[in-house]
């Protein structure tokens, strides 16, 4: 008789599958009816369309088209989620353990879907970024210069680790601030608008990049939509 192998998970395929069977779980011991007809069920968020983001260099359609198919699953949890916790404050249940987790996990799935809408929607563009802009101005003003924001924010995704690198504008004083996010829901700062968004985790590159994250991260530095990204700052803070 074969020996039987120990079957080991890694972090990710842990928190995946942790995610997914603690949701169907909690959602099952809780009876919340989640399965309705198309014409009975109102969705709170909708899958938005990134189809226009096809063909841009440097990025492949299966790669786009995978990370698409992702950024919809966090849609749908969004709204499962959402109508379960409404159900279970109808209910009576909020002093449960199953609500404590749906809340808990429900951080995780909207950050989900609401970063790689800012991801996706800074994406697009072509050519660099104008230095008559007041993005460009402000990268100055907190940087000292556009070149050692720029260093900054891609050493920042170069550091070992998954998350997001995530270009922060601080709601009190307007300055711009470089932050590492290692988890959707862990690391934000309070206060902070995000301006511009790169998704390092390795669904975002490693189809086309495998392990050359430098590689991605100069194809998404090509492919910014600076038009985008400076629509989201706080103009109205000097």
């Amino acid at each position: 008789m074969e020996e039987m192998k120990p079957f080991i998970l890694n972090r990710r395929q842990f928190f995946f599958l942790s995610g997914i069977f603690g949701i169907h779980l909690l959602l099952n011991k809780s009876r919340i009816a989640l399965a309705k007809t198309e014409k009975e069920e109102t969705m709170t968020y909708q899958t938005k369309d990134y189809n226009r983001l096809l063909g841009m260099e440097g990025f492949s359609e299966p790669l786009l088209k995978n990370h698409f198919t992702l950024y919809q699953g966090y849609v749908t949890n969004t709204n499962k989620l959402m109508d379960a916790l409404n159900q279970m404050l109808k209910d009576g249940k909020t002093g449960t353990p199953e609500f404590a987790e749906l809340k808990r996990r429900f951080g995780w799935e909207f950050n989900g879907m609401r970063l790689h809408e800012y991801y996706f929607e800074n994406l697009g563009g072509k050519g660099g970024i104008s230095k008559n802009g007041k993005l460009y101005q402000k990268l100055t003003e907190s940087f000292g210069s556009y070149e050692a924001w720029e260093k900054d924010f891609k050493a920042t995704g170069t550091m070992r680790g998954i998350g997001w690198v995530v270009l922060y504008q601080d709601i009190t004083n307007g300055k711009l601030i470089n932050f590492w996010i290692n988890e959707h829901d862990v690391g934000h700062p309070a206060g902070g608008m995000p301006i511009l968004i790169m998704d390092v985790f390795e669904h975002a590159f490693m189809i086309d990049y495998g392990l050359k994250r430098a590689d991605y991260i100069e194809a998404f530095f090509k492919n910014i939509n600076w038009t985008e990204v400076e629509k989201r700052l706080l103009l109205h803070k000097g």
